[in-house]
């Protein structure tokens, strides 16, 4: 049994992460923390999560006794406890943005906080199970992607070599519900008077999961930036609390064959456990992944073979945060990528 701590389980991502580990068959919560809600019962605070006794610690508190902490808080309070929990001994899954991206200056550009703790990112393995299993699953620190960079890379690079044949940048137009713009508080942009009935583009060229996109695509990709460009990522808040689709599109100087397209992704879905692509004809939609840790994969040209669209559909509080971390806790600790998880 896997002893488990989650330092913020009272917001978005914790409180999921709560709803899908209560029926875990090898996972046992041991530690709760809420800066807002300590000392209060979990099942008092959101009655719908019933079986939770605890009470909400505070985030400061001892974890020694867990093997595998969440951290489900702001960037910059990640970036100053992880040092700390591993140094207790516990391993780490952190969905913030804190240890996404390896260059400093980067991070700090887009992120706007100095990295405090350079020296754990070499180290530090990217959550992206589909890509990454054999690092998630030694690592003792994981780097859950985020929700817009897990329904981009996974609709781009099941083409991996191909990608070298682009001749421009990929441009990614990604469509999310308010708690995938990080709808935590009643904002300015979040609020319901702003969201309902409106559609709003929002930090296109400032947004940290566009450096995070480009980071992993060359890694793992021959895509070069040098030659066919920097990706263009545009996030759209739209009218409702989750799920994320987005639309992928892609420029080939020669005409590809919707059969090597489609092998393609194809052979990949069915090496995946949480990845499936759509029949020909048919694009995925929101409906399609709701409270599910599925992506939906759908492919289109038209008629010159040289114009791709390829939309993805997931869901940004599971597949897009807290399903992929416990997908990745699973990996870390010797277990079936899928138990507990649909």
């Amino acid at each position: 049994m896997v002893r488990i701590g989650i330092i913020g389980a009272a917001g978005l991502s914790g409180r999921e992460l709560l709803y899908w580990l209560r029926n875990h068959p090898e996972a046992k919560v041991e530690l709760l923390t809420s800066s807002k809600y300590q000392r209060q019962k979990v099942c008092d605070v959101f009655p719908e999560l019933t079986g939770y006794s605890q009470v909400f610690e505070p985030n400061d508190v001892d974890v020694s006794a867990c093997d595998l902490v969440f951290l489900a808080i702001p960037n910059q309070a990640s970036l100053e406890l992880v040092p700390k929990l591993l140094e207790q001994g516990v391993r780490v899954i952190d969905l913030s943005g804190a240890y996404r991206l390896r260059d400093t200056e980067v991070f700090s550009k887009y992120y706007q906080l100095t990295h405090t703790a350079p020296e754990l990112l070499d180290e530090t393995a990217f959550g992206l199970p589909e890509f990454y299993k054999d690092e998630i699953s030694s690592a003792r620190l994981v780097a859950n992607p985020g929700c817009y960079a897990t329904g981009a890379l996974l609709g781009i690079l099941p083409l991996r070599d191909l990608l070298a044949e682009l001749d421009r940048a990929p441009i990614i137009d990604a469509k999310s519900g308010v708690s995938g713009a990080g709808g935590r508080v009643e904002g300015d942009m979040t609020n319901y008077v702003s969201v309902n009935e409106n559609f709003k583009a929002y930090r296109d060229f400032a947004r940290q999961h566009k450096p995070e996109i480009q980071l992993y695509l060359t890694e793992i990709s021959p895509y070069k930036a040098k030659e066919s460009g920097i990706v263009i990522f545009t996030p759209i808040l739209i009218p409702v609390n989750r799920r994320i689709l987005s639309a992928i599109y892609l420029h080939f100087p020669k005409a590809v064959p919707v059969a090597e397209i489609r092998n393609r992704f194809s052979k990949f879905a069915a090496e995946q456990k949480f990845v499936h692509f759509m029949d020909e004809g048919s694009l995925p939609d929101l409906k399609v992944t709701l409270n599910s840790n599925r992506v939906m994969i759908g492919a289109e040209s038209d008629e010159s073979g040289q114009n791709w669209v390829i939309v993805t559909s997931l869901d940004n509080l599971v597949k897009g945060a807290s399903g992929q971390a416990i997908q990745n806790m699973n990996l870390m600790c010797g277990l079936d990528e899928s138990l507990g998880l649909l």
